[in-house]
């Protein structure tokens, strides 16, 4: 393609988008479309426009033996879309009614566009920039310079990272405010593979005029100024490690006085030090150990109170944490993992109690003999409060176990005719409170087993599934039991398969020890047929008998009845299509 009709393409896409954004506003907005490329040569390659759509209706009948007090026996909708595609850029138009209710939905539009030249990439309008994860994870609205090649790599970008929210202090539906938040942004790193190291620097901060003055008085303009280093050191081909750190100076208020000092002044024009300054830091360190047939890993990570950046959409902090995991397979035929990890918060010892957290896992697969898999696995959770600034109540303290043990065989066969799929899954959980003083309130004991068969009949193109489970959960003086089976089947027919069928048949039996018992019959059908590949047509009927669910009551008479209906229609079409010129066709020629 010549350069000349690229440059054609891209002004097109320009204009486009000057036409879009000074369309009039209308309906309910109820998301956001981006228009976004990877590359100029991307809108070259697309076709001009494509308006596609659908229309449809879905329908339904309920019925009730205790009548319809708490739902209408019929429910209808009609609905409509609209897509228009404009050099691959699509912008989606819905309307939708339902029992005297509609909503029309229409996309607003933000502009995006990565032109690449070999190493190079460029970031304009709605944009993301690979950051420091203590730095920045949000995207930006504005302009960015990326450069990568196998060693060398460097970057920086300038933006919006959030608009402001303004709304009339005086309506008393409006949102919460907020600054208009500005950013700017450098990376630069060298290396590659297990040996690299980078840089990253961030600058933002809150416009104080981007809201009125009404509001200014109720939410405070934040300053920020965070740096960040990460790299990976090889030592041997089996060893190496990996670090990050960050530091972060964040001003809660940055109207607040100023702090003066011959240091802090050298740096008044990147950040300017407050009353509400704090200085930060994050960060983690990793040690990696790779052999043939074993891999573990130890990590520690910490993070300090109040540690903030305002190019991270949430982050966590005051905490320190220590883990290893490790894998292996042994005699080339059982996988193992463990995992084990410690966390403790109040690094400062400022807060009036310390929690810490232990969490530990074990699993291993393996196959026991031909076409049989068997896994078994063990989760653990350990929590536990300590004194801090205050002596933690014995009668309150916190002192919590969780154990959770699985251990799930299948075995498969495949035949000539027939394919067999049999599965057994069992669970044992246990949440107990380990307080001398605890009454049992909260401790729970569950019990799930669950048996499964599934085979496939291959000369009539059928599947059939059985499955049966059984749930018991034992709590404080009571215990609920619930035991279930159901068998499902489904087939296609016609010579395109466009007749699809199902159904399934369940039936449930519920219990709480003194309280209620209730027993459940449910059938389910449903059909689909489609036509010429535009027109769908659906159909679903639901069957259900179940005993009185009162708490009072105690009888297992299937004594109440449901039935629901529904058919649906979907026609899909396109209204228009305009194809560039030159495109080639499937087979080979130009159209």
């Amino acid at each position: 393609m010549s350069r000349k009709y690229k440059m054609r393409a891209y002004i097109k896409y320009i204009i486009c988008i000057a036409a879009l954004e000074s369309l009039p506003l209308g309906g309910r907005l109820v998301g956001a479309q981006t228009l976004s490329q990877n590359t100029i040569s991307t809108i070259a390659k697309s076709d001009p426009l494509i308006i596609t759509g659908a229309v449809g209706t879905q329908n339904t009948y309920y019925h009730s033996s205790l009548g319809s007090g708490y739902r209408s026996p019929w429910a209808n909708s009609l609905y409509a879309n609209l897509n228009v595609s404009v050099y691959g850029i699509s912008m989606p138009f819905a309307f939708y009614y339902s029992n005297n209710n509609s909503s029309f939905s229409f996309p607003h539009f933000s502009f995006h566009i990565d032109p690449t030249y070999k190493n190079w990439r460029g970031h304009f309008g709605r944009s993301n920039m690979g950051m420091s994860s203590y730095l920045m994870n949000m995207s930006f609205n504005g302009i960015g310079l990326e450069y990568n090649s196998s060693k060398l790599r460097f970057g920086a970008f300038y933006g919006e990272l959030r608009n402001a929210i303004n709304d009339d202090p005086s309506d008393p539906s409006a949102r919460p405010p907020q600054y208009r938040r500005l950013g700017w942004g450098f990376k630069a790193g060298v290396g590659s593979g297990r040996n690299f190291i980078d840089l990253y620097l961030l600058r933002a901060y809150d416009q104080l005029n981007s809201v009125a003055p009404q509001w200014q008085q109720r939410i405070n303009p934040q300053d920020n100024v965070a740096i960040a280093l990460k790299g990976g050191l090889g030592l041997t081909k089996w060893l190496s490690l990996r670090g990050n750190l960050a530091w972060s100076a964040f001003s809660s208020d940055k109207r607040a006085e100023r702090v003066h000092s011959d240091q802090l002044d050298r740096w008044d024009k990147v950040f300017e030090a407050r009353y509400t300054s704090l200085m930060r830091i994050a960060g983690d360190i990793s040690a990696n150990l790779t052999l043939k047939n074993f891999n573990t890993s130890i990590f520690y990570r910490m993070v300090q109170p109040d540690y903030t950046t305002l190019g991270l959409y949430y982050t966590s902090n005051n905490y320190q944490s220590l883990g290893i995991n490790a894998s292996t397979t042994l005699l080339n035929r059982v996988a193992l993992n463990v995992n084990f990890s410690g966390q403790e918060d109040n690094i400062t010892r400022s807060q009036l109690y310390t929690t810490r957290g232990f969490v530990y896992s074990a699993s291993a697969s393996a196959p026991i003999i031909d076409n049989l898999q068997v896994a078994v696995g063990y989760n653990g959770y350990r929590q536990l409060q300590s004194d801090g600034k205050a002596h933690v109540n014995d009668s309150t303290r916190v002192n919590r176990i969780m154990h959770s043990l699985y251990v799930t065989p299948t075995y498969t066969l495949d035949g000539e005719r027939m394919a067999h799929t049999v599965s057994l899954t069992a669970n044992y959980t246990q949440n107990k409170d380990l307080n001398r003083f605890a009454t049992g309130v909260s401790d729970v004991k569950t019990m799930a087993l669950g048996l499964s068969h599934a085979m496939e009949v291959k000369a009539w193109e059928m599947s059939f599934t059985t499955s049966l489970s059984h749930q018991q959960s034992d709590g404080y003086q009571t215990r609920y039991t619930s035991d279930v089976l159901s068998f499902s089947t489904g087939r296609s027919f016609l010579k395109e398969k466009n007749l699809s069928t199902s159904a399934t048949v369940s039936l449930c039996y519920n219990d709480i020890r003194d309280q209620q018992r209730n027993l459940s019959l449910g059938i389910d059908l449903s059909a689909g047929y489609t036509l010429a590949k535009v027109h769908q047509f659906s159909f679903s009927a639901g069957f259900n008998k179940y005993s009185d669910t009162n708490i009072s009551a105690d009888r297992t008479s299937m004594g109440t009845t449901e039935v629901t209906a529904s058919l649906g229609y979907n026609y899909t079409f396109t209204l228009l299509h305009l194809k560039r010129k030159g495109k080639v066709n499937s087979e080979g020629k130009s159209e």
